[in-house]
């Protein structure tokens, strides 16, 4: 093998003789000193101390003398051998063939091929040796069983570091924007596919050195162990089967994945998200001016106004400094009065919650201080109402039903999955946080309708409505600028990346880490990221919140409550008062005496002013009164006063009665 050594050529066997046991290297010992004995060479003796090679055909016939030599052995101890010459001519088999098989049969024996040992004629629990030609030696690298098959011991034997013009094989899987594929005939090869993760593996290969063979993994998936079997697919199992020597993609670096492959520095950190449809507006209501104030809020701000206008009434009446003479001067006609009547107090405490000022003062020490806490009371609720008024009105709500994990976890009403045979399944399923764990209940007994083929799938069944999905924030951050429906809820549920996978014990792996990083400095990573993710072309315009409550103007939808509470007042006041002109009109109002000119008799004059004079209630109309009223205030716009109107008519009758 001295010629294929330093020229960087493949070669790898199996050899039957495992020249490092103890007891081969005795027999072969033994069969270099017979033979320097026996032969007096002295060739073959200067050739057996250059090298000394051994072929698998003597090995084999050493070791089928020895076992014939044993099973005939323990044949003669149990019979008397009778040996005599044969002849092919006559078919006269010998009597002790038949137990001779079975006692070669029952021989168990270490040879130089390995354990020896048969059933039923086969030769069963030997081994092969895995080899490989390097420079310096032969060295072994697995080994090869008839039960467990190839077992590799070394995989970075595999891999020349020293070798060029080296075609490496790597798998993907297809997924926006790390993977994506042309389906035009005119692609072939390494064309066909296009995405961040191929920008990034073209550049690698030509700062490293290795051409490449691009290919999909056959079961398009990323790669999960089966916690029945065992068994792991996807990427994964390519690699472990020494199928491929990259994997390239969205493929998340786990600890069940590590254990069994290797990856390279992370090229882009992430976590998981969930992916959510926008929320839609809530209705903007009429009364929306009470929002700022909760319902409560509303309630006891309005029994405080009642109760502390009927304290205000009682210490009023309580306070001798609230009462006060009403005409000082007429002493037959002493009265005193206060200014705290029931329906002044009320006035009197609504018009300072208005900050109006009303024309009742209050003078007792007492009123003076319920009135200051009132006023301090309202000043505190006017503020709060007023600083709160402009961002309810100004800015967009949203019904978001959903904030994070936990309201996921502590509904039923939404559904929520994620991406079958993935990172993020087996995060929840591995995971011992109780939320994540009772989530991940929920999507297993939901199975399979929880989970998800593709990402594809996930993002439609989010758009169609009352669906969660749990993915990559990285993938999310892609669909969400290009789909101003969705949005992302809550922040990272966890911190991981994603790497370039590569067998046990590869030798690219800190190569390409290497590049990894040279890239990550040089800000190139970065620059791709910004290529496929934020292109212009292919990101909708999402309103800003801030710029958004900045530009929009008040609608009648928003404060048209105002205007509804203004006509309902207008209305009310306007029953008010025509019950007061109702209620002056039946109770109050009395007829005037009349007036007589000078030209009745005199003893007319005297017997009215001298009898009793009783006057008969006209029979008016009340809402002639009205319209005498309102066509008083019609003509007399700007008179503050008016004169009292004499409502005679000729039906009017005057009864007198005679002194007796």
């Amino acid at each position: 093998m001295e010629d294929f050594k330093y020229n960087f050529v493949n070669i790898t066997s199996f050899r039957l003789v495992d020249i490092g046991d103890v007891a081969v290297k005795q027999i072969l010992k033994d069969i270099k000193n017979y033979g320097h004995h026996i032969y007096q060479s002295p060739d073959f003796s200067q050739h057996s101390r250059k090298s000394f090679s051994f072929e698998s055909e003597p090995a084999l016939m050493y070791d089928s003398v020895f076992v014939f030599a044993m099973g005939l052995q323990t044949l003669e101890q149990s019979h008397i051998l009778d040996i005599y010459n044969v002849t092919c001519d006559e078919e006269i088999p010998w009597n002790g063939g038949l137990s001779l098989i079975n006692y070669l049969n029952a021989v168990e024996w270490k040879g130089l091929t390995g354990p020896i040992q048969f059933k039923e004629g086969q030769r069963i629990q030997f081994k092969l040796d895995l080899i490989k030609l390097k420079q310096h030696s032969i060295v072994k690298v697995g080994e090869w069983t008839p039960h467990g098959h190839l077992n590799i011991t070394d995989p970075s034997m595999f891999f020349d570091s020293g070798s060029m013009n080296v075609t490496l094989v790597v798998i993907t899987i297809l997924e926006t924007p790390y993977v994506m594929m042309h389906y035009g005939k005119n692609f072939t090869g390494n064309e066909r596919f296009y995405g961040f993760c191929v920008d990034i593996l073209e550049t690698i290969s030509h700062e490293v050195g290795f051409g490449y063979i691009l290919d999909l993994v056959p079961d398009r998936k990323y790669g999960a162990k089966d916690p029945e079997s065992g068994e792991w697919n996807g990427m994964v199992a390519q690699l472990m089967q020494y199928k491929a020597d990259l994997a390239v993609g969205s493929m998340t670096i786990t600890y069940a994945r590590e254990s069994v492959i290797d990856f390279t520095k992370p090229f882009m950190n992430l976590g998981i998200s969930i992916l959510f449809k926008v929320p839609t507006s809530e209705p903007t209501r009429l009364f929306s001016f009470m929002n700022p104030l909760a319902i409560e809020i509303w309630i006891y701000v309005l029994m405080a106004y009642f109760l502390v206008s009927i304290c205000i009434y009682l210490v009023g009446k309580l306070s001798p400094i609230e009462w006060k003479y009403i005409n000082p001067c007429d002493l037959n006609n002493i009265t005193i009065g206060n200014q705290f009547t029931l329906s002044d107090s009320f006035w009197f405490t609504i018009g300072t919650l208005m900050q109006q000022s009303p024309d009742i003062y209050p003078r007792a020490i007492s009123t003076r201080i319920i009135s200051s806490i009132w006023g301090f009371f309202s000043l505190i609720i006017v503020a709060s109402y007023t600083a709160n008024l402009a961002a309810f009105l100004t800015t967009e709500r949203m019904i978001n039903p959903i904030e994070n994990a936990e309201d996921l976890a502590s509904q039923t009403e939404i559904s929520y999955g994620t991406l079958d045979s993935g990172s993020t399944m087996t995060f929840f399923r591995d995971s011992m946080i109780e939320t994540y764990k009772k989530m991940w209940r929920s999507m297993d007994n939901k199975k399979p309708s929880a989970f998800t083929t593709t990402y594809e799938d996930g993002i439609r069944r989010v758009n169609q409505g009352n669906y969660a999905y749990l993915m990559e924030s990285t993938m999310l951050d892609y669909i969400v600028q290009r789909d101003c429906n969705l949005t992302q809820i809550g922040g990272l549920l966890d911190t991981k990346g994603y790497g370039i996978a590569t067998p046990k014990g590869s030798p690219w792996r800190d190569k390409i880490s290497l590049a990894i990083l040279e890239l990550q400095e040089k800000g190139e990573i970065q620059m791709l990221y910004d290529k496929w993710w934020k292109n212009t072309d292919e990101t909708c315009t999402r309103k800003s919140p801030s710029k958004q409550s900045k530009a929009n103007a008040l609608g009648l939808e928003s404060i048209g409550g105002v205007f509804v509470v203004l006509f309902a007042g207008i209305i009310v006041a306007v029953a008010v008062a025509l019950f007061e002109f109702w209620f002056n009109f039946r109770y109050n109002y009395k007829a005037k005496p009349l007036s007589f000119s000078n030209s009745l008799p005199p003893d007319a004059r005297i017997v009215l002013e001298t009898n009793e004079r009783t006057y008969l209630q006209p029979k008016r109309c009340f809402w002639i009164e009205i319209f005498e009223e309102l066509r008083y205030a019609s003509w007399c716009l700007n008179k503050p006063k008016r004169p009292e109107l004499n409502r005679v008519c000729s039906k009017c009758k005057i009864t007198s009665k005679p002194i007796i």
